[in-house]
């Protein structure tokens, strides 16, 4: 009991650390490239968070879980958007650049929409994958022409710009997506075993622990970057997850599964797809976010959990 409480705690640290040190570096790639905070989060930071996500869903459809992988992914977007992006505008709603925000945003609603429609035989084939694949080359690509738009600030300093500033900040950048992945499994698996001990439901434990394990990086790098005031990072790091969550993770499953993906339930993949729309329609014409939306956004995603109890 002493040691799975201490390697729980262990797993708290990290993610705190870890989140703290992932922020610092990605704020630091913003600031020395001039290209905008929401820019970096919904690419290069993203990639980082989603990384738990790729990781369990594509271990559950190699060792037969099929719906596990896809439901660990589409459950992860409702998370990331109900509760972490609603986390976010309830404290700090704020401009992001509207172009940006509405080529990312007609892209993810696309991507979940594809998601819905291959779902229609109950499952996702490999072919279907690929385009998801092909989707998700098109966001990147997109971020590449985002990022040339940009704007280069003049020189800052030669500390902050210097081989050695680099060094620091890209290692902060990649240990704390090393902590904050190594948290979140200290996290979950002994948070379970604590749950089970104190004689918590089964049922309980999957549906709180397990599903908000694979998100705690965001959600750690959403509440860092509130403390340092970064609105755009967050956001853009929730749509970027997102978008991943959509279109990696369901293929790298399906061709780990063996080609295919059961697809069964539905209501997850339409809880998600009103989640993003209450989230981004409004923003999309004036390019801000309101915190009237993070307060609904946390009470609907309330509701959804309390549905699946039942």
């Amino acid at each position: 009991m002493l040691g799975v409480t201490l390697l729980f705690l262990l797993g708290l640290v990290l993610m705190v650390k870890g989140g703290d040190s992932f922020v610092e570096g990605a704020e630091w790639m913003a600031r020395v490239t001039g290209i905008p905070p929401f820019i970096v989060a919904a690419t290069v930071v993203s990639i980082g968070t989603t990384m738990p996500e790729l990781l369990v869903s594509a271990m559950a459809a190699a060792q037969g879980s099929g719906g596990m992988a896809l439901g660990n992914a589409v459950g992860s977007v409702s998370c990331n958007t109900g509760l972490i992006l609603g986390i976010s505008l309830l404290f700090l709603p704020g401009k992001v650049d509207l172009r940006s925000l509405r080529e990312k945003g007609f892209l993810l609603i696309f991507a979940l929409l594809a998601l819905l429609a291959f779902g229609i035989d109950r499952r996702l084939s490999w072919r279907e994958g690929l385009f998801l694949l092909a989707l998700l080359l098109l966001y990147i690509k997109n971020d590449l022409s985002a990022a040339q738009r940009a704007i280069f600030p003049k020189e800052e300093g030669y500390l902050e710009r210097s081989p050695h500033a680099a060094l620091v900040y890209l290692g902060k950048f990649l240990l704390g997506a090393v902590g904050l992945a190594a948290g979140a499994r200290l996290l979950v698996d002994n948070g379970c075993i604590l749950a089970r001990l104190l004689g918590v439901p089964e049922a309980v434990i999957a549906l709180t622990l397990v599903a908000l394990g694979t998100s705690l990086p965001e959600l750690v790098t959403t509440i860092t970057a509130l403390c340092r005031g970064q609105s755009s990072l967050s956001v853009g790091n929730i749509i970027g997850a997102n978008f991943l969550d959509l279109t990696l993770v369901p293929a790298a499953s399906a061709l780990a599964g063996g080609g295919s993906l059961p697809m069964e339930h539905p209501l997850d993949l339409l809880t998600a797809l009103g989640l993003l729309l209450l989230t981004l329609l409004p923003a999309m014409g004036k390019g801000r976010f309101r915190r009237w939306q993070g307060g609904v956004l946390l009470g609907l995603y309330g509701g959804y959990v309390c549905l699946l109890f039942r």
